[in-house]
């Protein structure tokens, strides 16, 4: 009897039973219907369910085959989502081109219309159908919601304080189901609520809010709400009454529904790859298919992802658990209502390339390690686990992350279009991804996302990342944390920790994480932001070009070699300690910093006027650098590489490739954007109205003959104290006070800021004695410089 069905299982393989195991059987899939599908070309299934079974059928008699599901050009709606389990390693579904091959998470209805009244039509729906994504004639349509879609508008596409008002809420007959998004109030993301029910008051109850991992209230002006049956006021906008089952749509212009194609989105993923670190799935290719049509996923169940800023759902319309050289290639995903590609737990050498991931509810690719691989794992911003109770052992505790994965050559954008807290890259408790060629723009916050230290070896090189950070604030087009187990919420205890135990950040950031030839330009934040503990970075031959780099509360980040168009170095909360490297970079403005702090090496960097770089030079570093033009060869077609004459060359800077940001491969270079290019700002040009900082406070030059009259002056010449700071040490004890001008320095003449802060870099005390002019009076003072 085994005999028997040995034979039968060899005949439908249609290779002889002597057939080597490197050999493929190939399984077709077609929309056209045939009598016995049996897979072959000929013979297609109508389905990829119906392959799946089949071989699943053929793995059980010979578990080394490997399989090809080949999918013929059409749409293919499927039922439920596809799983793929390690009895089916080594099997690859490929569509005949993206264009070509769609799958999709929406079923199509018969719909019979008849008019609700001069604009609305109706009609009746299934009663188990529930959806929140409507597309007529391959167009996604918009849920009835206040206030209605504007793309002009920044956040949410159309924003109002009084979206949950309880004159607002008065006028709808049945808030329930009322879904209420607001931004973060410090828009460091956003959160999502459904309306249960009215208070007495006539205020909303909300259910949700979990999808932030900082808490807050929410925004008191951006906000929005959907699924609201009184606010279906214009063309396009839709309604589902679950109660009576009746679907309401007020059709766009030239509309006829009576002939239009209908879709709602019922599946939340379209294909699982699943299996376990003791029992992984192998070598899975998904290729040459465009995935359309899930369900959002805001209101499902997350969870905190170490102490960063975000929580996230676990899931994906491709997810990959315990998995093992698998590949995502050449497809297209759009119109999805949540995360793209969620790399989860265990998962080591995924290739994902050659995509293009558009239009879609939440982030791209996702790598998001198991919180049981973390050692002694704090959650929420505010938690720290004691220094007597730490698992001080380096690296993780186990094998449940993400690692040796590639992210190559993928065109992402528009994505986050309801979700805020997402990212084109995010990665989270994993190892050694490689995020390379990638063009990531048009998005609400990150291009790239790194939420913590845990475990560091990332590299990050040629992408082309831009236009982000575009509905929230405080953010980069490349962010990172490192709230890792070094790093508390009270400073004095983090100093404390980290004076006693130097490498104690190598614990947890046990690679160095490499950022490289890159593109960056941000105009709502940094275009590199290191925040909170970011440490063992390698930043080098990145272009930046509008806000420059940040680098906070962390330790050992080396930057070299970088350009900063229009902006500068920002210095935030540093470490005595830090061993922090910058130097051989060109900047186009003054360092930006509060408190200076020295570093490992601060040096041989190519400031645009000599004010900028005398400001890091009162403080001892800096004291090799120069100042000028760096004579970049083409700015205007974004080539800021620099002359063979450029003073950035004398210094130690080189020259790095302009031609290979972002995606290469052929037919989504094509349709790539590229940055707004910068309009360049001189680079040693006329300082003399230029406000610069100084111990904290603003001063600039006196340079006019009003300003002269205004103070009270003998001649147009001195440093205005613009703004004075309470925590500058110039200010405490009856020192300087906005309003003064500054006239003579320990009995030298001030006459501009070139003068002050020349006289700032030969004073090695720290104490000063100013002649100021206030209220019109001279006045001798003593000031602190730290």
């Amino acid at each position: 009897m085994k005999h028997v069905s040995f034979i039968l299982i060899c005949a439908l393989t249609f290779f002889s039973c002597g057939t080597s195991q490197d050999e493929v059987t190939t399984l077709y899939v077609s929309v056209e219907k045939t009598d016995q599908a049996n897979g072959r070309k000929s013979q297609p299934f109508s389905s990829l369910e119906d392959a799946i079974q089949n071989a699943s059928e053929l793995k059980q008699g010979n578990p080394d085959l490997d399989i090809d599901i080949r999918i013929l050009a059409g749409e293919y709606n499927l039922e439920k989502a596809i799983k793929i389990t390690p009895e089916l390693s080594g099997i690859s579904i490929i569509g005949s081109d993206a264009s070509d091959v769609t799958l999709k998470g929406s079923k199509t209805l018969a719909l019979k219309w008849e008019s609700y009244n001069d604009h609305i039509f109706m009609a009746d729906v299934d009663e188990d159908l529930d959806f929140d994504q409507l597309v007529i004639n391959g167009e996604s349509q918009i849920l009835a919601r206040y206030p209605n879609y504007d793309e002009a508008s920044q956040y949410w596409q159309g924003s109002a304080p009084d979206a949950i008002s309880k004159e607002r809420i008065a006028s709808w007959k049945n808030p329930e189901g009322t879904y209420f998004h607001a931004l973060h109030g410090g828009k460091w993301g956003g959160f999502h609520f459904v309306i249960t029910g009215v208070n007495e008051d006539g205020t909303a109850i909300l259910e949700g809010g979990h999808q932030n991992n900082r808490s807050s209230k929410p925004h008191k002006e951006f906000r929005m709400v959907e699924n609201v049956f009184e606010e279906l006021d214009s063309p396009g906008e839709w309604y589902l009454d679950t109660d009576t089952h009746k679907l309401y749509y007020w059709p766009t212009q030239n509309q006829n529904l009576e002939t239009s194609t209908v879709e709602v989105a019922v599946l939340k993923d379209l294909i699982q790859v699943v299996g376990t670190l003791e029992n992984p799935v192998k070598d899975v290719t998904i290729s040459g298919i465009t995935f359309k049509y899930t369900k959002r996923t805001f209101m499902e169940n997350y969870e905190q992802l170490l102490r960063s800023d975000w929580s996230i759902y676990r899931g994906g319309v491709l997810f990959f658990e315990g998995t093992e050289n698998c590949e995502v290639t050449d497809s297209e995903f759009t119109n999805l209502g949540g995360n793209v590609i969620m790399v989860s737990k265990y998962n080591s050498g995924l290739q994902v390339k050659g995509n293009h991931i558009h239009e879609n509810g939440a982030s791209a690719v996702s790598f998001v390690g198991d919180p049981s691989a973390v050692r002694s794992p704090s959650f929420n911003y505010g938690e720290f686990v004691d220094i007597k109770d730490m698992d001080t052992i380096s690296g993780p505790k186990n094998e449940l992350y993400p690692r040796n994965s590639v992210v190559e050559n993928n065109l992402i954008y528009r994505i986050g279009r309801i979700e805020k807290q997402t990212a084109g890259v995010e990665i989270a408790m994993a190892m050694d991804i490689t995020v390379s060629h990638n063009s990531i723009y048009d998005v609400p916050r990150a291009g790239i996302n790194i939420g913590d230290g845990t475990w560091g070896g990332h590299i990050l090189e040629y992408n082309d990342v831009f236009n982000t950070v575009l509905e929230t604030s405080d953010h980069g087009s490349f962010n990172s944390w490192g709230r890792d187990r070094f790093w508390h919420p009270k400073r004095d205890v983090m100093d404390s920790l980290t004076t006693e135990i130097p490498d104690m950040y190598t614990w947890d950031a046990v690679k160095t994480t490499i950022i490289r030839n890159n593109r960056f330009r941000c105009d709502h934040g940094w275009d590199i932001d290191l925040d909170d503990g970011s440490s063992n970075y390698h930043i080098y031959n990145n272009l930046m070009l509008n806000n420059g780099l940040k680098l906070r509360e962390g330790f050992n980040r080396v930057v070299e070699n970088n350009i900063m168009v229009n902006n500068s170095f920002h210095m935030h909360v540093w470490f005595g300690n830090s061993e922090d490297v910058f130097k051989k970079n060109i900047v186009g403005d003054v360092y930006k910093f509060g408190t200076f702090r020295p570093a490992k090496e601060l040096d041989y960097n190519l400031f645009p006027n000599e004010v900028s770089m005398m400001i890091p030079q009162m403080y001892g570093s800096d004291m090799h650098s120069a100042y000028g033009d760096p004579l970049y060869k083409d700015p205007a077609h974004l080539d800021f590489s620099v002359t063979s004459n450029s003073p950035a060359l004398k210094l130690g800077f080189k020259n790095f490739p302009m031609d290979q940001f972002g995606v290469q491969k052929e037919d989504l270079n094509k349709i790539a954007k590229t940055p707004e290019i910068p309009v360049i700002k001189g680079a040693s040009g006329d300082t003399s109205s230029q406000e610069v900082v100084w111990l904290r406070n603003t001063i600039k030059n006196v340079d006019s003959e009003q300003e002269q009259s205004v103070y009270g002056l003998f001649t147009a010449e001195g440093v205005i104290i613009i703004r004075a700071r309470n925590l500058s040490p110039a200010v405490q004890n009856n020192g300087i006070k906005t309003g003064d001008v500054i006239l003579q320095v320990d009995g030298k003449s001030v006459k501009n800021i070139q003068d002050f802060f020349k006289i700032n870099v030969e004073n090695k005390t720290d104490e000063m004695e100013l002649l100021i002019m206030r209220n019109q009076a001279e006045k001798r003072i003593k000031i602190r410089t730290n």
